[in-house]
């Protein structure tokens, strides 16, 4: 068993200002016992403008987010999981990446986001993640001390073909950090990540942003920590900064797997394609 964290944010514009609010966070954590913390999307900054956000970044290396994180990961001796934070691409595109660091400061692994935000909302809400963004190629599986962790990023909690993989290959823990607008977060965001912990038998963890935003927009909240069975063990508020910490234990994820195989059960088929004929649709 072992406690790990998730920390809510409520990022602004100000990359320094958002890496010292990370790392008051996850010293917080690391006070309540935390071996694990992860971080919501966009921990360095929420900016709407583009040519701004652009300016502004460096590669993984010289990161900011990513340089904290190692440094308090070593300094701590915890896991420091990024959620994710915006990396300049040597093709002038942005790759939002994850980034877990390791007790001793190294890079255990990165995963950049799959499935791009490309959305129409009502009230003329509008998202175009691509255009600006670089999708990533492939999903990934961490080997940790208390138990194989999954990755992903936001809107992939919308495609459970990625989680139903890393479970395949393992994966005991799954992590949505995330900035889930306010309007689809009410609609969703609780429904979504319980359904991927059940379909999965899996912990699921999820930072979330919470809070309007320098930029202008509102994000959800409500980070949670979600056990196999589905329960929520805690929950962050809809705004603001928060703190949420909870044994995790894979033995019991073992046990729910036991109980409904569906991982094991899963049989390929086929699709065949009906419809009425005309003499069907005379009568």
């Amino acid at each position: 068993m072992a406690k790990l964290a998730v920390v809510q944010m409520c990022s602004g514009v100000d990359v320094g200002r958002n890496a010292n609010a990370m790392e008051r966070l996850v010293r917080q954590a690391v006070d309540q016992g935390a071996v694990y913390i992860q971080t919501p999307e966009m921990t360095g900054a929420l900016q709407r403008d583009r040519a701004a956000l652009r300016a502004s970044l460096g590669d993984e290396e010289s990161d900011l987010i990513i340089s904290r994180a190692r440094s308090l990961a070593k300094e701590l001796g915890v896991y420091v999981h990024v959620g994710s934070t915006a990396i300049g691409r040597p093709d002038g595109k942005i790759a939002n990446r994850g980034f877990l660091a390791a007790p001793d400061g190294s890079k255990v692994c990165a995963y950049d986001k799959i499935h791009m935000f490309d959305v129409d909302l009502d009230n003329g809400e509008s998202w175009r993640e691509s255009s600006a963004y670089e999708a990533g190629e492939a999903a990934r599986v961490a080997s940790l001390p208390f138990g194989k962790l999954g990755f992903a990023i936001c809107y992939d909690v919308r495609f459970p073909q990625l989680f139903r993989t890393e479970a395949l290959a393992g994966a005991e823990i799954l992590t949505v950090p995330a900035a889930f607008t306010r309007q689809t977060g009410e609609a969703h965001w609780e429904i979504l990540l319980r359904a991927r912990a059940i379909e999965n038998g899996a912990f699921l963890l999820a930072a979330a942003q919470g809070g309007k935003h320098e930029d202008g927009r509102e994000t959800y909240g409500h980070s949670m920590i979600i056990d196999p069975w589905g329960r929520v063990l805690a929950e962050a508020p809809g705004e603001g900064e928060a703190v949420l910490v909870a044994d995790v234990d894979v033995g019991e994820v073992a046990a729910a797997r036991r109980k409904i195989p569906n991982l094991r059960n899963a049989r390929d088929f086929s699709l065949e394609e009906v419809g009425l004929t005309a003499e069907r649709i005379a009568v």
